[in-house]
């Protein structure tokens, strides 16, 4: 009988992609997080998301490689982010 690798754990990871530019090229990683692009008010909104999530996350004792889609949603709806519903055809 051959031997199954190990099972990798799920690295989950926060990717935010400002799609306005004012000519700079803007990059920002955290540990859980990886930010690029956007004008200077943007980016800068974009991280204090991504901050915030991780302390929201950190005072529930998880992180995002733990946390449900659902716990998620409720936690970007806390710092303000919208999920966006798919277009209707």
């Amino acid at each position: 009988m051959a031997s199954q690798p190990p099972k990798k754990k799920k690295k989950a990871l926060l990717l935010g992609v400002g799609l306005d530019s004012d000519g700079h090229k803007r990059v920002t990683t955290g540990p859980n997080f990886a930010l690029v692009g956007g004008t200077q008010e943007t980016h800068e909104a974009m991280t204090e998301k991504a901050i915030k999530i991780n302390e929201k996350l950190a005072r529930k004792g998880k992180t995002l490689d733990d946390v449900s889609r659902e716990e998620f949603d409720d936690i970007a709806h806390e710092v303000g982010l919208k999920k966006l519903q798919p277009p209707q055809n």
